[in-house]
């Protein structure tokens, strides 16, 4: 078998891991076009990959744009994160139902499909590693989250095109994997014929490619990543200085707060795409018969008011409260409670804010300007 290294496909050799992977029944996720949007669905085939695709993003707007060439992965982040497929919006936990012999409590076993996310950008393998700590952890594992992600299949892709709402590279979780997948990607030759240097991780990654036809890497195939790697890190739309959120998390009154609460519509558009955040409640249903009761997890989000009711009323009742609750949990007490920040850097929830807000700038104003007189409202 060979041993991990790295090595080189052609887009026919691609095809041919699609395939391999759907011969050994697993279903393939990967980038799709869909609606005027990329998006992860099931491929089929390399057909159903966003060719000559690539996105115009900015805070508040999202545009696709053709890209003039053949390349599979001209994009930046699509619009969705992956953790749908592990973290499913609705998942059932109790069924409750009246028999002839009295009630029967059940919990169903958790479905898991064999996956392989094809196309996996390395803030995405990042997002992975963070939920990771929050469904893995001994001391309180999710059942269904365990079992997928323990017979997932990775094939990650070095973004060679970040977009004008990444950031990845001052997160330091890109633009090119650091770890944390089978095979990892980085498409070549955009002025000739489109490659693939395939970094092999692990023996199930090696065992894929033991069945498809490549060549060896050389070492301009190596430089030629490298040079990708340096102009994506070049070219990324966003920073986010890593000494401003504990500065911004010791000025909870600072007047910036008020500001961004103005244009908010704690809508929880950035929750919804965010490949890390996990809230969720808990809803009841009932048969009308009463015969039958469910009891469902489903997505939530801290920017919705009820959520952070207690006996009495909502703990954070303003949109200021609720949004510099999102910001900082997610930038600095992350690193209290999972060691690492819970903010990515993709730049989802600045492209699909319906108003354009930009987490990197806020944190930066409250970090560099000095608080002035505020306005007196609940917090």
């Amino acid at each position: 078998m060979t041993q991990p290294g790295a090595c080189v496909l052609t887009r026919e050799g691609l095809g041919s891991m699609v395939d391999a992977f759907r011969a050994d029944g697993r279903t393939v996720i990967g980038p799709a076009v869909r609606d005027g949007v990329i998006v992860h669905d099931e491929i089929s085939s390399i057909e159903d990959l966003p060719a000559g695709w690539t996105e115009e993003a900015e805070a508040g707007s999202y545009r696709l744009e053709p890209t003039g060439t053949d390349e599979l992965f001209a994009f930046s982040s699509p619009s969705q994160s992956w953790k749908r497929f592990l973290y499913p919006e609705r998942t059932l936990l109790i069924r409750a139902s009246r028999g002839a012999s009295g009630m029967a409590i059940t919990q169903p076993e958790p479905d898991v499909p064999s996956l392989v996310f094809l196309g996996i950008r390395p803030c995405d393998l990042a997002a992975l590693d963070v939920l990771d700590r929050v469904f893995d952890d001994p001391a309180a594992t999710d059942p269904t989250y365990t079992a997928r992600r323990a017979d997932l299949v990775t094939v990650a892709v070095a973004c060679g095109h970040p977009g004008n709402t990444c950031f990845c590279a001052s997160m330091d979780t890109g633009p090119s994997p650091r770890g944390g997948y089978d095979l990892a990607l980085t498409e070549l030759g955009w002025d000739g014929p489109t490659e693939y240097l395939v970094d092999v991780n692990t023996e199930r990654g090696a065992e894929v490619m033991e069945r498809i036809e490549h060549r060896q890497a050389t070492a301009a195939d190596r430089a030629a990543a490298e040079e990708v790697h340096r102009n994506a890190t070049a070219r990324m739309g966003r920073h986010l200085d890593g000494s401003h959120p504990p500065q911004a998390a010791k000025a909870p009154d600072h007047p910036r707060w008020d500001d961004v609460a103005d244009r908010c519509l704690a809508c929880g558009n950035c929750t919804m795409v965010c490949p890390t955040c996990f809230c969720s409640t808990t809803v009841d249903s009932t048969d009308l018969p009463g015969g039958e009761a469910e009891l469902w997890r489903v997505w939530d989000s801290c920017f919705t008011q009820d959520f952070s009711y207690l006996h009495g009323g909502s703990v954070r009742s303003s949109i200021k409260a609720r949004y510099r609750q999102w910001l900082l949990h997610k930038l600095v007490t992350w690193h209290d409670q999972f060691d690492t920040s819970g903010c990515v850097g993709c730049g989802r929830c600045i492209t699909w804010c319906p108003v354009g807000i930009d987490l990197t700038e806020e944190i930066r104003a409250i970090a560099e300007s000095p608080p002035t007189a505020r306005r007196e409202e609940p917090t």
